[in-house]
Order: C-alpha cells, then structure tokens, then sequence
C-alpha cells in the first residue's frame, strides 16, 4: 500500500465523518420538525384500527373517515381540555379560602420577625426597602407577557403543524412508508418493507392497547372517588389514569396527586374524622387499580404488542428513564420493538439478535 493509496482512504474518512457531523447537526436543527412527525406518526398508528372499521364495516370512503377521525381526535382534546379547567378553578377558590382569613395576619406577623431579626443586626429593613429599587423587576413584565405569547403562539403552531401531517399519514399511509424507502440502501428496498409491516401492525397494537390500559385506570378510579363523594372525580381519575403512561414514575406521581386532590376536595371538614380516613381509603382503591394494571393490564398489552420477555421490557425501561428522563421511559418500549423488528430483517442469522427476536 503506497502513500497515495493512504492518504485518498484518510481523505474517505474524513469525508465520511465530517458528513456524518452535518447530518448528525442538521437532524439536531431541525429536532422540533422530527418531533412533529414522530408525533404525528403516533397519532396516526393509534387512528389506524378506526380508520380501518369506518372503511370496511361502515363503508365510509378514505378521505371522509379520515376527517371524521381527526374532528373525532379535535373534539376529544376539545373536551379533555375543557374538564381540566373546572378542576383547577375549583382548586385554586380551596386554596384561596384556605388563605383568606389568617393571610394579613400572617403577612403582618411575619414582616415584624423579620424586621425585628434585621434591627438586631443594625439594620433598618424599612430604610433599606425605601432606598432600594425594589419594583425594578417589574420592568420585566412586559417581556415575561411576550414570553407567554410567544409560547402560545408555538403551541398553537406546533398543534396545527401535527394535524396537519397526521391528516395526510391518516389519508396516505403508505406515505411514510415511501419516504424511508427512498432513504433505504439499493437492494435493500423489500426487507425494510417488510419490517414497516411489522412495525405498523406491532406499534398499532400497542398504542391501542395502552389506551385500553388507561381506560381500565380510569373507571377504577372514577369509581373509587366517586364512592367518597370527591369533587370533579372524573377529572381527577382521568388525569391520573393519563399519567400512568409514564412507566414506574407516573404512578408514583397520580398517587400524590391524587392525596393532595383529595385533600384539597375535602377542605372544611375535620382533618381526623373526616379528611385523613377519606384519603386513606382513596389510597386502597389506588393500590387496588395498581394492582389490576400490574398483575393483568400492563402484562398483556406488552405481551400481545411487543412480544417481548417482562424483563427484558424492564430493562429497556430503565435505560429510556437514564438516557432521556421521562419521555425516555415513556418512547422506551416503542423504540425497542422498532429496533427488534429492524434486526430481525436485517441481521436474522446473528446469534444475539435471533434470541431477541424469536417471538416476532
């Protein structure tokens, strides 16, 4: 091997890795636009199955099911959105109660410590406060008002910009399929094809399955509230039934949640014989739920949907958690059953891979 020779295979791989860099840059730029479609691509697997029985048992034509799932989608959102504002209304009139007799006098009470502690130490509190600029942070409103703005203004863009792309993965669901295709290596065309098969008819089964698994959670709960007579119980259960999707900590989360809505519901009454026994019970309903998700719901929809082992769905949980935080734990799962599926068509004979893949 001459100079030459080395040198053109150093310049390939510089080549290689500077456009692996910018791919790598481009892909990190335009992260928002990935997350839009990844999201859109969910909310198109899970309409998938509705979509299919308005087309084939209603005999509805494509376009027109497709619409009818998205003002179905729209008005489900619509609606969720339009429980939770009861609830927080309701909650923040409890706390203000709550505050409102004794507020003044603790203001007051707390100001004299303070202003007691600060003479001690040769300082006059109220002189200071008169020579300082204390309302400079109000300057700051203004742009803290933009802030907000602006944030609305990107929701509200980024919530149009994922019906929009869902709408035309709903219309044309081979439309995602074409786009990797094209990307895909020369010959290499019919084994991806094969694994969006799969990964459609895997991902579908599991996104619905984990609906299922949040419905379960959410008449237990319901019912379990609605027993002890808690305020907005369909709202409550129905928020920590949606926070169950993240694996492991969102239980933990709902069953604070739950003991501080409880509470707060329940405000007024006697803490012994009334507010403590009430949420005690609570909790065993919660415990109770818990248990069906984790004994029979969770089980069956990992089993069915990914086909993988319960340890091995442990593990990958636990890596997403350490990688990514919660959204980590809560794309873990649909990640791993992906990768799964892209092995098995393309490395099948490796010994490793055909152990994992062995159910698919």
């Amino acid at each position: 091997m001459n100079s030459k020779s080395i040198t053109i295979g150093i310049l390939k791989a510089v080549g290689i890795l500077a456009g692996v860099v910018l791919g790598l840059y481009f892909l990190y730029t335009i992260k928002t636009v990935l997350i839009y479609i990844i999201i859109a691509a969910v909310i198109s697997l899970i309409a998938r199955p509705f979509i299919l029985f308005l087309r084939k048992k209603l005999k509805f034509p494509n376009t027109l099911a497709v619409i009818f799932t998205m003002f179905l989608y729209i008005g489900i959102t619509i609606g969720i959105v339009g429980l939770f504002i009861p609830l927080i209304t309701e909650q923040s009139e409890s706390l203000s109660l709550l505050q409102k007799e004794g507020l003044a006098d603790n203001l007051e009470s707390t100001f004299i410590e303070i202003d007691k502690y600060f003479k001690t130490k040769d300082i006059d509190i109220l002189d200071e406060l008169k020579n300082s600029d204390v309302f400079s942070g109000f300057r700051e409103i203004p742009n803290i008002i933009n802030g907000i703005i602006g944030a609305f203004g990107s929701l509200s863009a980024g919530l149009f910009s994922v019906l929009f792309i869902s709408f035309f993965f709903m219309k044309d669901s081979l439309l995602l399929k074409r786009v990797i295709l094209t990307m895909t290596p020369t010959g290499k065309e019919r084994k991806m094809y094969d694994s969006l098969e799969k990964i459609n008819g895997l991902l579908s089964r599991y996104f619905v399955g984990l609906l299922l698994q949040i419905l379960i959670l959410f008449v237990i709960y319901t019912i379990v509230l609605l027993i002890f007579g808690i305020k907005n119980a369909v709202v409550i259960a129905l928020l920590c039934a949606i926070l169950n999707i993240i694996p492991y900590v969102g239980p933990i989360i709902s069953g604070l949640l739950l003991i501080l809505l409880t509470m707060t519901s329940n405000l007024g009454l006697d803490f012994q014989s009334e507010i403590l026994p009430t949420t005690i019970y609570v909790m065993i309903g919660f415990a109770l739920a818990q248990l069906v998700d984790n004994l029979f719901s969770q089980p069956k929809i990992f089993s069915t949907a990914t086909k993988a082992h319960p340890l091995e769905i442990f593990l990958v949980i636990i890596i997403g958690g350490i990688l990514m935080g919660a959204v980590g734990m809560i794309i873990a799962v649909p990640s791993y059953t992906v990768l799964r599926v892209i092995l098995k068509e393309f490395l099948s004979e490796n010994k490793i891979v055909k152990s994992l893949t062995k159910d698919i």
